[in-house]
């Protein structure tokens, strides 16, 4: 399979800038994949959509508000974005401009309101160790205050003015999902964006149940594939965890012949990493490298609600995994033309492999 193979044209002005309001106001691209018909909805109507006894699957993680900006004693900018906290309590953390900087450097950060001090280059470019401190008592800074200081840190093809004040942010609310709970992702799972409290209670009311799921997602979601044969590229690891709960939640579904409905592709990986091994689900937390490409078994999903992914993405190959390669290259095409709102901010698709 080749990486070329994914790939697809997508004009510049078809990346949405910013989330229609209301979040469920976003267009659905809705697609039966055993009788090949689609038609074009909105989130709003997954109520309609869905059958009482369906199971929605949702990734709980809250995104971490890590991205900072600040200025050398120099004068120079610096921009960061953390990764994952050590051991040793230092930040593992994406910084521009790495190269320059010196070890035990200080930078003010947001104004003043934290203090990095830069440590070792770490094995990646453009990666340091950074310990983060509260200028008010010297002592590392807690996670509310990186909460109260730090911005969102939306994916580079969302462009955003870059003195803009993170206190008066539309995306620390937006780029969040209403069930967001365990803090730890440093993207959001973007087809949770589109829900809303009152979309969720008429799909309670319709008798569709909801259980959750946690995947953090990681910086290798950001992360191109790099190689033409897509058997050697080395899939990012991503933490999760899978409550007995959840596992139960899927059995009931089972067994009253309702369908398991994947919101995104972080829970998708999190489901097929469960039961990869026997086809059974089974609960448990740990790191995920499962990549899903056309061929690859899917043993729990019977329904994916996912946004428009980036051409020769790994989440375009598991939603093609899901529908097929030529298909959804088909209907990327079709969702072009009709002028669909593509990635993060962009409108959804509900791809539907049971349909009883």
């Amino acid at each position: 399979m080749k990486l070329s193979e994914f790939d697809y044209h997508l004009p510049e002005g078809y990346i949405a800038q910013a989330p229609v309001e209301p979040r469920d106001s976003a267009r659905l691209f809705v697609h039966d994949i055993g009788t090949d018909r689609s038609e074009h909805r909105h989130v709003r109507d997954l109520d309609a959509l869905l059958r009482p006894g369906d199971l929605l699957v949702v990734n709980d993680t809250k995104v971490r508000r890590a991205r900072l900006v600040g200025v050398r004693s120099s004068g120079g900018a610096v921009e960061m974005l953390l990764l994952e906290l050590r051991a040793d309590l230092a930040w593992r953390a994406l910084v521009r401009p790495a190269a320059k900087l010196r070890e035990g450097e200080r930078i003010e950060l947001e104004g003043g309101q934290l203090v990095a001090v830069i440590g070792a280059r770490g094995p990646e470019g453009g990666e340091r160790a950074v310990a983060l401190l509260d200028p008010r008592t010297g002592e590392r800074a807690s996670e509310e205050l990186l909460e109260s200081v730090g911005r969102a840190p939306l994916p580079p093809y969302i462009r955003r003015p870059r003195g803009a004040d993170p206190a008066t942010e539309r995306d620390r609310e937006s780029y969040q999902t209403v069930f967001a709970r365990e803090l730890g992702a440093v993207a959001a799972p973007t087809a949770g964006l589109h829900f809303t409290p009152e979309l969720l209670a008429r799909l309670a009311a319709r008798g569709v149940e909801r259980t959750s799921v946690t995947l953090h997602v990681g910086e290798g979601t950001f992360k191109g594939v790099s190689v033409e044969d897509v058997s050697q590229h080395v899939m990012h690891s991503e933490r999760y965890e899978l409550s007995q709960a959840s596992v139960d939640a899927v059995e009931r579904c089972r067994a009253r012949g309702g369908r398991v409905v994947a919101v995104g592709t972080t829970s998708v990986r999190v489901l097929e990493s469960c039961a990869a091994a026997t086809g059974r689900l089974v609960a448990g937390r740990g790191e995920t490298r499962l990549f899903l490409v056309p061929g690859a078994p899917f043993h729990i999903v019977d329904a994916l609600l996912t946004n428009f992914h980036l051409p020769k993405s790994t989440l375009l190959m598991l939603a093609s995994a899901f529908a097929g390669r030529e298909r959804m290259l088909r209907l990327y095409a079709e969702a072009v033309e009709r002028g669909y709102r593509f990635f993060s901010y962009g409108d959804a698709m509900l791809l539907v492999r049971r349909t009883r």
